[in-house]
């Protein structure tokens, strides 16, 4: 998708292997979870603004679509889009890519900005909504990603 940011580099290490000889399932979402840190960071909110403003982001709900195997040492990357947005959440849509384009996985997450003296969901400070606007008009995708807003459930 060509209006993906690319977020993540990476390998994958030697702990993220698990009894089949792959990447355990647990570390895809790692990388997604990476994956959010990096969106933080994009949009203004460091560690030094969480601290200073008491205000951070919390994953609502996440979804992992697991499609191909990852192996020891194999390089890859994590790309993100945004689904949509409004004043205190993102719809996030992930993907994990390895060796030679291999699109190995996908994650759709719902971040919520809070604030954290409340403990309750707030709007995005100004500079930091700004910069979620600027990242939407510039990784939206034209369509949905096939991925998103799956319902999970055995087809009869």
């Amino acid at each position: 998708m060509s209006n993906a940011k690319v977020i993540i580099q990476h390998e994958v290490p030697e702990e993220w292997i698990d009894y089949n000889g792959h990447m355990n399932d647990a570390e895809y979402f790692r990388a997604f979870s990476w994956g959010v840190d990096y969106f933080m960071n994009l949009i203004g909110m460091t560690d030094e603004f969480r601290e200073q403003h008491r205000y951070t982001i919390y994953t609502m709900e996440a979804h992992v679509c697991y499609l191909d195997e990852m192996k020891l040492g194999e390089p890859f990357e994590v790309h993100m889009q945004m689904i949509d947005y409004d004043a205190k959440r993102t719809h996030v849509f992930y993907e994990l890519f390895g060796d030679n384009g291999k699109r190995a996985a996908t994650s759709e997450q719902m971040l919520m900005g809070v604030d954290q003296k409340s403990g309750r969901a707030a709007p995005f400070p100004e500079d930091v909504f700004a910069k979620v606007q600027a990242l939407a008009e510039n990784h939206t995708p034209a369509e949905k990603p096939k991925e998103a807003g799956r319902v999970i459930g055995i087809k009869r």
